[in-house]
């Protein structure tokens, strides 16, 4: 039943206790400082994309609403508030926009974000999108599998890992005044699940280029993973042959694994991920292994024990 209602999860309940109550101290510094409050605007680079339908897209789901993926998102770079990166993402440049990529590669380059663009044919893949506090969206991404990028700068046998670094400017992030996370965000995948076709480098959604508030103008989406997995505005990737450390399974590793594959027998210390709450649903539903995507996924984790490895 749709009847446009937000999760009735508060923001204290989802969010780790101490960076809810950071909020006023976030607000108060950003505005001392005088960064990062500017009214939400569009970036210079907006307008439609030129896209072909994918046939990896999720089939038969209702898709959440524009309104909703762009004004309810993670972003801590901008605060801890879900409307926090809709109201002050909008200071962030994305243009000029370049991305360094280095490490086990034959072929290390950094490539403007216009060059990104013509690596490969622009899709629009719909996934679901689950987040790790319990809540879920159906997206319609634009974007190519990220391995079309990584065979242009041909990883050495050493490549085992990807890391992905993000964007952290203090003069256009005021979320980075709180020291919840070790900045720049990281995130890392192993070099499979970075191949893996269904992973995506994301430029645009709903057919227009990427907002600020959705990570602007590059950013992942691993569609069986929980959301935090995906790292928002990348500037730097880079190969390697040890597990990356990551923002935040360093922070919080008890809450928050390195693979962070959704399972919904594996519950978060504070609360379960056994269902989930669809953005604009009244009900939860229970919550698919791999976000749904086992069939596609799974074999990549033959012989681990996932309860483990979570």
């Amino acid at each position: 039943m749709l009847i446009g209602k937000k999760p009735d999860i508060a923001s204290s309940e989802i969010t780790p206790k101490s960076l809810w109550l950071d909020r006023r101290r976030f607000i108060t510094g950003a505005a001392a400082l005088g960064i990062g409050v500017a009214l939400p605007r569009e970036a210079a680079n907006a307008g439609t994309l030129k896209f072909t339908k994918s046939p990896l897209s999720t089939k038969g789901e209702e898709l959440t609403s524009l309104k909703d993926v762009t004004g309810y998102n993670n972003f801590y770079e901008f605060g801890t508030d879900k409307s926090d990166p809709a109201a002050y993402a909008g200071a962030m440049k994305t243009r000029p926009w370049t991305v360094e990529i280095s490490g086990e590669v034959r072929k290390p380059v950094t490539l403007d974000i216009e060059d990104i663009l013509k690596i490969a044919p622009i899709e629009e893949r719909i996934y679901r999108h689950r987040c790790v506090e319990a809540w879920s969206m159906v997206v319609p991404w634009n974007g190519f599998s990220l391995s079309a990028l990584i065979n242009r700068v041909e990883p050495t046998s050493k490549a085992k890992f990807v890391e992905f670094t993000s964007l952290a400017d203090s003069k256009t992030m005021p979320g980075l005044l709180l020291p919840y996370l070790d900045w720049p965000y990281r995130e890392g995948l192993r070099m499979d699940e970075a191949m893996h076709p269904l992973t995506t480098l994301v430029v645009g959604l709903y057919g227009e280029t990427l907002k600020n508030q959705n990570g602007a103008p590059l950013r992942l989406v691993v569609p069986w993973k929980y959301g935090f997995k995906g790292a928002k505005s990348i500037v730097r990737i880079r190969f390697l042959e040890r597990q990356p450390a990551t923002a935040w399974n360093t922070a919080n590793p008890s809450e928050f694994g390195f693979y962070s594959n959704v399972n919904p027998e594996v519950d978060h210390p504070r609360w379960t991920q056994a269902k989930e709450r669809r953005i604009g649903d009244f009900f939860r539903r229970p919550t698919l292994m791999f976000n749904g995507y086992g069939e596609q996924v799974a074999s990549l984790y033959r012989g681990m024990d996932l309860k483990t490895f979570f």
